[in-house]
């Protein structure tokens, strides 16, 4: 199922011809995405294939993956960008964006205060000048899927 005003949905509808920074890696039920708009390399978005809108709608089988989806990408975060810790957080609540997704953000040592905890949220939606480039964002991706082993 798919809804048409969905940014996850028309994605998943391209999956095939998705760039890396789309499709850091997936299977059958979870896709992971570098995020968009954002100048903090390796944000990633842990997204379901099918659309919903609330975590009690997930599958037991889709439930069952995203615990182990969110450790891996966590684990994986850690080698690639050597971040201290990760935040993991769902929301789903902006426009066009209430396809149920988790954000696993890499935490750096050395992250200003002002930008911790729920403040990270200020390094999303920044000027494009600001932003991790699509080229970065691939790059992250490839290095990403390397290190989980291509899903």
């Amino acid at each position: 199922m798919t809804a048409p005003d969905c940014y996850t949905c028309a994605m998943e509808a391209e999956f095939d011809a998705l760039p890396p920074r789309e499709r850091v890696a997936y299977d059958r039920y979870w896709r992971v995405a570098h995020a968009t708009g954002t100048s903090l390399p390796g944000w990633l978005v842990l997204l379901p294939r099918r659309h919903i809108t609330a975590v009690h709608e997930l599958t037991d089988a889709e439930a069952a993956g995203l615990g182990a989806w969110q450790v891996r990408l966590s684990r994986a975060l850690r080698t690639v960008t050597g971040c201290e810790k990760t935040y993991v957080v769902q929301f789903a609540e902006a426009e066009g964006f209430a396809h149920v997704h988790f954000h696993v953000v890499p935490r750096a040592g050395d992250l200003p205060s002002e930008y911790r905890g729920p403040g990270v949220f200020g390094l999303l939606r920044r000027p494009a000048e600001q932003q991790v480039t699509e080229g970065r964002a691939d790059d992250i991706a490839r290095a990403l899927g390397a290190e989980l082993g291509g899903a």
